[in-house]
């Protein structure tokens, strides 16, 4: 899946202190009780430890946070060590550690001097191409995102709340990812999803790819599943088209509010819709009745022709909304609202192969009623729950800032 996010998240959240600054110099003299775990520099010669060198300040501080309040992760070794941390402890060991290289400057070495551990064979080899190919795609069919689009090409995060994965050990990565498929680790919802429809194999061949992946840069990435594709035509889509324009326009911008633009709309995401109207997975009356003559080809068609389609463009607030760009970007880790970035992306272009939509200058008023439904139960249509399990958390005021700063994309 292009651009697909499936958030690998290690915790999802925005930091209230966003704008704190913290002093690498106090932090590495602070960072001494992490050494035994993580190295003098965050380069672990632990394979079950994380490494923190390189590793974004805002996450590490987040992890912190969490840690030591217990309440959207428990860890026994962590908690203690966190508990006595102040708030400026945790930006200044956040700020030293993100300081550091990735790598070690010495290769081989470890931490403080010391020699990483060998690491046992694993019981399961992970493949590192194929690891590449779901990382970068995901899996539609099992409705598993690509990790690219929160983590970045390669495992290098843009996304400041988003950790980097690159060079990490994969006995870690695999250890959070089978604490999130068995529900042991339980803070994101989307993670917890995503992972539990892994197989051992998948969570095997991710921590091998992401243990180097410019190692396997120039490799092909191996597809290990196909992945299923709508292919309508487009032309026929168009001519298929006249019974839509009412409501949204003769290209699928439509100028009534309430009803959705569906021009450049993933293509996998419209026929998803269509389809669920027909069957009544989602409930709509009007909706009904226009898809109940529709055959399979045709609903291909109408897809393929709206998703050629380009976008109109919304217009742009002079100022953004603060309160929906941290609920957008960071969830609400203590009411259990993940970011709508995992799924929508950073961008709001949405997830083609997850069939997840772009919000990105979509109509305000058409998004504040899909939430609103999602939240009531009217609308219920929606993958795993995922969409009704967060909106039903959200308040009014909540969806009216989403809806607002969604505007400035």
């Amino acid at each position: 899946m292009k651009k697909v996010i499936v958030s690998l998240v290690l915790g999802l959240g925005m930091l209230a202190t966003a704008n704190a600054q913290g002093d690498a110099e106090a932090g590495k003299a602070k960072a001494a009780t992490c050494a035994a775990c993580h190295g003098a520099t965050g380069h672990s010669a632990v394979d079950t430890y994380p490494n923190l060198a390189g590793q974004h300040a805002e996450y590490i501080v987040k992890q912190l946070k969490a840690f030591k309040d217990g309440s959207t992760r428990s860890d026994a070794v962590m908690a203690p060590m966190a508990a006595g941390l102040s708030e400026q402890d945790m930006l200044d060991l956040g700020a030293y550690f993100a300081s550091q290289p990735i790598s070690p400057s010495e290769g081989g070495a470890a931490v403080g001097g010391e020699t990483a551990a060998v690491a046992a064979p694993a019981a399961i080899v992970g493949d590192a191409a194929a690891g590449k190919y779901l990382y970068e795609n995901g899996d539609e069919a099992r409705a598993i995102g690509a990790c690219i689009g929160c983590h970045g090409k390669e495992g290098a995060s843009d996304v400041l709340i988003y950790p980097n994965l690159a060079k990490q050990h994969p006995e870690y990565i695999e250890k959070q990812l089978t604490q999130f498929k068995e529900g042991t680790r339980d803070n994101n919802y989307a993670m917890s999803s995503f992972a539990g429809q892994l197989t051992e194999q998948e969570i095997a061949d991710l921590g091998a790819y992401l243990k180097d992946p410019s190692a396997v840069a120039n490799v092909v990435a191996k597809k290990t599943k196909a992945v299923a594709v709508v292919t309508g035509d487009i032309e026929l889509g168009k001519a298929k088209s006249a019974t839509c324009v009412a409501c949204h326009a003769a290209d699928g911008n439509s100028t009534i509010a309430m009803y959705p633009k569906i021009a450049g709309q993933h293509e996998s995401y419209i026929y998803k819709q269509l389809v669920e109207f027909k069957s009544g997975a989602r409930n709509n009356a009007v909706m009904a009745g226009m898809v109940a003559a529709l055959s399979d080809e045709d609903m291909k068609n109408l897809s393929a022709y709206f998703a050629s389609q380009t976008t109109s463009k919304v217009a742009k607030p002079e100022k953004v909304n603060e309160a929906g760009r941290k609920l957008y970007f960071g969830g609400d880790s203590e009411r259990g609202i993940t970011a709508c970035a995992a799924c929508h992306s950073p961008s709001g272009e949405g997830m083609q192969a997850a069939k997840f939509p772009a919000l990105v200058n979509q109509h305000s008023e058409y998004i504040k009623i899909q939430l609103e439904q999602f939240r009531s139960g009217v609308r219920a249509n929606d993958m795993n729950g995922m969409m009704q399990n967060i909106a039903v958390k959200l308040t009014d005021e909540d969806i009216a800032n989403l809806t607002e700063f969604l505007k400035s994309l």
